[in-house]
């Protein structure tokens, strides 16, 4: 798939308003990200949004806790979200505004179906299966947050098919130390409202600080693997990567200061604060 630039589509009063509705979806529900997000330059905004806006709606639909509503019906919803924003990347209209937004991005950017397939993957796996072994862990994590950082980088590098093939590893990198810092610092509410366990032989009742260290090993090798592509990304975007990357390294560090069973029964957040400075220090870097 060709990307195109915004200038040869123009864009409708409907495109713009499915684009603003991505905007409120990101503001309800991420304030990292939408922190990060402020700090990229448009086009790029809008479409990481459009992209982010899909994403959360799909783990949304799987993830709710409401015990009434159904396996069954979830999975319904998710094919029937799949199925429309395939039609929607294919050119149809979608009466469906984030899904909207997000085929425009997709076609304008070359996002194709073998990133997006693996992602709705992913999202059926969270409906099916409650433990993974390394394999499917793997699978599972290249679908639900590698192929997000490889559809950021598409937008981020505006049709340079070169700079894609060179810097894609890192992008997977980042993507899966964002997802796995996440499964960590949420392990109480996977397990105990949704039931499952991402990181395969992890017994949560035995959890302790060297298995808590040998998982944020691994995430830090994948942080320091996307460090190394920070700065040959556009200034469009390198100020907000670098900043997601900043908060994630906090995450990380404030992940290894909390005793394994402190993890085990409360979320570990990175005040606002600290925050703040991390995204001054990206900001100030980008100015270097």
């Amino acid at each position: 798939m060709s990307p195109r630039t915004t200038a040869e589509i123009p864009t409708s009063r409907y495109d713009r308003v499915a684009q603003r509705s991505a905007d409120c979806v990101i503001a309800g529900y991420s304030t990292s990200f939408g922190w990060a997000t402020r700090m990229l330059d448009e086009p790029v905004r809008t479409h990481v949004r459009s992209i982010y806006a899909l994403v959360r709606i799909a783990d949304e639909t799987v993830d709710d806790p409401d015990p009434t509503f159904p396996v069954a019906e979830r999975s319904r919803l998710l094919e029937d979200l799949a199925a429309e924003a395939a039609r929607a990347v294919a050119g149809a209209r979608s009466t469906n505004l984030v899904v909207q937004a997000y085929a425009l991005t997709a076609r304008r950017c070359g996002i194709g179906p073998e990133l997006l397939d693996p992602f709705f993957a992913s999202m059926r796996a969270d409906l099916a299966v409650s433990r993974h072994d390394e394999a499917s862990l793997a699978e599972y994590v290249h679908g639900s947050a590698e192929v997000v950082g490889l559809m950021c980088l598409r937008v981020f590098l505006g049709g340079d098919d070169a700079a894609f093939a060179r810097l894609a590893p890192a992008a997977s990198a980042l993507g899966a130390a964002f997802q796995k810092v996440n499964f960590l610092r949420d392990l109480a509410e996977d397990h105990d409202e949704l039931g499952r366990t991402y990181f395969p032989g992890l017994e949560i009742e035995e959890f302790g600080d060297a298995e808590r260290d040998r998982l944020l090993d691994d995430i830090d090798t994948d942080l320091a693997h996307a460090a190394t592509a920070i700065p040959h990304l556009p200034t469009s975007s390198r100020r907000a990567v670098t900043a997601a990357h900043g908060f994630y390294s906090a995450l990380s560090r404030r992940l290894r200061a909390t005793p394994a069973q402190q993890i085990r029964r409360t979320r570990v957040r990175v005040p606002d604060h600290e925050k703040a400075v991390i995204v001054a220090r990206a900001l100030l870097g980008a100015r270097r």
